[in-house]
């Protein structure tokens, strides 16, 4: 089973990083390039727990829906979210936050299975990791341009962080 492990530092409260991070509106932004949208469950605004969402993308040119679930929640520190339903196997996605000195720490452990035996498993190794290891990195880029600067409140209500 393939591991990605991201660490993001981000200078800004921890409250405004975790809601970037489950943030659908955000999360559709950061993955324009894939023409990704929220097709049912929660499509727009943010996530929490026990809910779900269906994207639909495309990737290596073929349109994909995924369904994920917020499956443990605790506001601020950390979410997870699994795959119900979709082309993976399974996919466990933890995000955690730590604040240290105005500073946040952003973690990302996500964890995947593909489908097709061994040639998943070489489909992994010659492409599907770094391709979602992209993915990861630039959605945490956007997380943390839109936490830094005033940008986030274009997707947060800001009168919840004052």
């Amino acid at each position: 089973m393939p591991v990605i492990e991201l660490i993001t530092k981000i200078n800004a409260p921890i409250e405004i990083c975790f809601d970037l991070a489950r943030s659908i509106d955000l999360h559709r932004i950061s993955t324009s390039h894939t023409s990704e949208e929220a097709i049912s469950g929660v499509t727009s605004g943010l996530i929490g727990p026990n809910e779900y969402v269906t994207w639909r993308a495309t990737h290596f040119g073929i349109k994909q829906t995924l369904t994920s679930k917020i499956t443990s929640f605790e506001r601020p520190y950390y979410f997870v979210d699994e795959q119900v339903q979709g082309a993976f196997k399974s996919i466990y996605h933890v995000h955690k936050f730590e604040a240290e000195n105005g500073q946040v720490t952003m973690i990302d452990h996500f964890e995947y299975t593909s489908p097709f035996g061994i040639f998943g498993e070489l489909f992994n190794q010659l492409i599907l990791t770094s391709y979602l290891r992209k993915l990861l990195l630039k959605r945490n880029e956007i997380i943390k341009f839109y936490a830094e600067t005033d940008q986030w409140k274009l997707v947060l209500d800001e009168h919840n962080y004052l």
